[in-house]
């Protein structure tokens, strides 16, 4: 009956919601580094913090191992992986070629109504920078580089590169105790090139900006060396 098949679809998409909600919670503590490298997860444990059943922990586990952000070996414990300096190089090849691109879109497409938004992004920012506050930043951060993707009408670029990015958000994490101030303005210097229709200085500010991690990674790894895989 067309009834009956339509409410055998209800209870898969459900799964589906607290799947994605726990593999979203778990992603946001990793990147964040409440839970650093190296500490034990299991699905018991998970599935009691975030009241829902192991199943989804599971999926949500399966998941983040696939992305490289946890490692799954039967029989032993389940932990958080290390900080993978390849794969932080690789994100950052991959969305400096997407947001370069786009900054040269943007300057043909963004309206004032448009730049007011973004503006008011880096208001808030400054708020942040100002309060000492490295995780708000850090969410302000990728708010402005998503809106600029997505008002220049190249939202779906941005799914690529958040995905891709997610390797350096840990790094970017730790940069903000000393980086903040600098990204703040390489954020203003963007936003000015972009709003002054210049698709080279536009580009350039951005390779500039996303660059600065190759630098920064030297530092944040003689730092905290425990986050680090050894990849020879």
């Amino acid at each position: 009956m067309p009834g009956n098949g339509a409410l055998s679809m209800l209870e898969p998409i459900q799964r589906s919601s607290i799947a994605d909600s726990v593999f979203e919670e778990l992603h946001r503590q990793i990147l964040r580094l409440e839970l650093p490298p190296g500490t034990k997860l299991s699905e018991f444990d998970v599935a009691r913090a975030l009241g829902v059943s192991r199943q989804p922990v599971r999926d949500a586990f399966y998941r983040l191992s696939k992305l490289g952000f946890i490692s799954i070996r039967p029989q032993r414990a389940t932990t958080v992986s290390a900080i993978s300096e390849r794969a932080v190089m690789q994100a950052r090849f991959i969305r400096l070629s997407i947001e370069a691109e786009t900054a040269r879109v943007a300057c043909k497409t963004l309206t004032e109504d448009d730049f007011a938004a973004i503006e008011a992004i880096i208001d808030q920012q400054a708020r942040a920078v100002a309060a000492r506050d490295p995780a708000a930043f850090h969410d302000l951060d990728d708010l402005f580089h998503r809106e600029i993707c997505e008002r220049s009408g190249t939202g779906f670029a941005w799914e690529t590169a958040r995905e891709m990015k997610s390797h350096m958000d840990r790094v970017r994490f730790l940069s903000l105790s000393f980086a903040s101030e600098r990204a703040f303005q390489e954020h203003k210097d963007i936003l000015a090139a972009i709003r002054s229709r210049n698709e080279e200085r536009a580009a350039e500010m951005v390779r500039v900006h996303l660059s600065r991690i190759l630098d920064q990674i030297v530092r944040i790894r003689a730092e905290n060396a425990a986050y680090f895989a050894d990849e020879g």
